[in-house]
């Protein structure tokens, strides 16, 4: 699936591709070998945006960051472990996440309160907090802006490869950048998923102003993304601007402003897109649009219901083009539409018209889900609603990956 001219798509630089931004990723000792600690720092005072999961089991971390969030005006580092995501551990679990917040504040030479603290992992564990002490004490001297690709390996857990992207663009005759990194493969589902993003800009904005964005963009991109249904407990996607570009404050509905948010999206976009091609087992990308129903609402919930679908994710792996599956799933969703307006189009080759007119045979239509993305189109020829959701195939590997997750 290519992406729009806007954005490079591109690692090159990543989290550390806006002015002022450093890095480092190493390995702790949490997992055997790989990458476990990962440390993203601002060399001025960023504001922050971010958003969180909705599962009301929250990890601690969760939880420090957002009172974080609530109490500073200016933010320095985000601390990243993998491997353990300290979620359901208790006090024992709170204060660890505490300490990671105050050991990262004290090498650097801030205030706790200027500093994220994200985990991803195994739920129900104590941290080795003793490991990410001295992780961070290690990681604080490797901080550096070309250590962008160990940053993203070190945020991984069941991923199969690196995800970091970043865009440079121009505003008002000065050269803007957009880094971010992504981590997630399953447990994938809006509101949010066990995933963690980080963006990294150097514009200037106010804390409400760049909230209201991010949220705004995380509903069109990490908000739009399937891959198993289910919503994890360490969610997060935390953004930091510091203005070393010299642009901004950005204020809404300005030139400048439009350009920030079109290259944010784009760069958000490629992050949720490659979360759901490393979907856990997957084989295939699906993008599900929806278009004619009665609201964007409307068209979201009907994209959401058959990204969801078990029965229509088996079916497109195997490469069934059961259109039954399909309007099913529509049927179940809760939105109102007529069935005999509905049409049904992959990879542009119609499949099924209105009033459930067959356009081809079964082994023909078939043949439109050979290739690796598939482009599912649904008009319910209703209204003028329409939205994009991405989703992945289930194969027999998603149940052996999540079956040994643990051993």
């Amino acid at each position: 699936m290519q992406q729009e001219a806007v954005v490079a798509d591109k690692m090159k630089d990543g989290i550390t591709a806006p002015k002022g931004f450093r890095s480092a990723g190493i390995h702790c000792g949490i997992k055997r070998s790989r990458k476990d600690l990962a440390l993203i720092v601002s060399n001025l005072p960023a504001t922050a945006a971010a958003v969180f999961t909705l599962n009301k089991v929250q990890a601690a971390p969760v939880l420090i960051s957002k009172k974080h969030l609530d109490e500073s005006e200016f933010f320095r580092a985000i601390i990243v472990n993998s491997g353990n995501a300290n979620a359901c551990t208790g006090e024992r679990g709170y204060k660890d996440a505490v300490t990671m917040a105050n050991e990262t504040a004290k090498v650097l030479g801030v205030r706790p309160e200027e500093i994220f603290v994200s985990s991803t992992g195994v739920i129900g564990e104590p941290l080795p907090i003793v490991k990410i002490i001295n992780g961070i004490h290690q990681i604080a001297k490797q901080v550096d802006k070309s250590e962008y690709i160990s940053t993203a390996e070190a945020i991984m857990t069941t991923d199969t490869f690196v995800k970091s992207t970043s865009s440079t663009f121009i505003i008002d005759g000065k050269e803007v950048s957009i880094g971010g990194i992504a981590k997630g493969s399953g447990m994938i589902h809006p509101n949010m998923a066990t995933m963690l993003a980080f963006v990294t800009t150097d514009v200037a904005i106010e804390k409400n102003i760049f909230q209201n964005l991010l949220k705004n963009v995380c509903d069109r991109t990490f908000n739009r993304i399937v891959v198993d249904g289910d919503t994890s407990t360490n969610d997060m996607v935390i953004a930091l601007a510091n203005g070393a570009s010299g642009i901004g404050p950005l204020l809404p509905a300005t030139e400048s402003y439009k350009i920030f948010e079109e290259n944010l999206y784009q760069v958000m976009k490629k992050l949720s897109i490659d979360i759901v091609v490393d979907g856990e087992g997957a084989t295939k990308l699906i993008e599900i649009t929806v278009e004619g129903a009665l609201s964007d609402e409307d068209a979201t919930k009907t994209a959401k219901t058959i990204a969801l679908s078990p029965l229509v994710k088996t079916a497109i792996h195997g490469e069934d083009a059961n259109w039954g599956r399909i309007i099913a799933a529509v049927g179940y969703s809760g939105i109102d539409f007529d069935p005999d307006k509905f049409e049904i189009i992959i990879n542009d080759v119609p499949i099924l018209k209105q009033n459930y007119f067959v356009t081809m045979p079964i082994a023909e239509a078939n043949k439109t889900l050979k290739p690796r993305n598939i482009n599912l189109m649904i008009k319910l020829n209703m209204g003028s609603g329409t939205s994009t959701v991405w989703t992945c195939d289930f194969s027999e590997e998603y149940v052996k990956i999540n079956g040994s997750y643990r051993t």
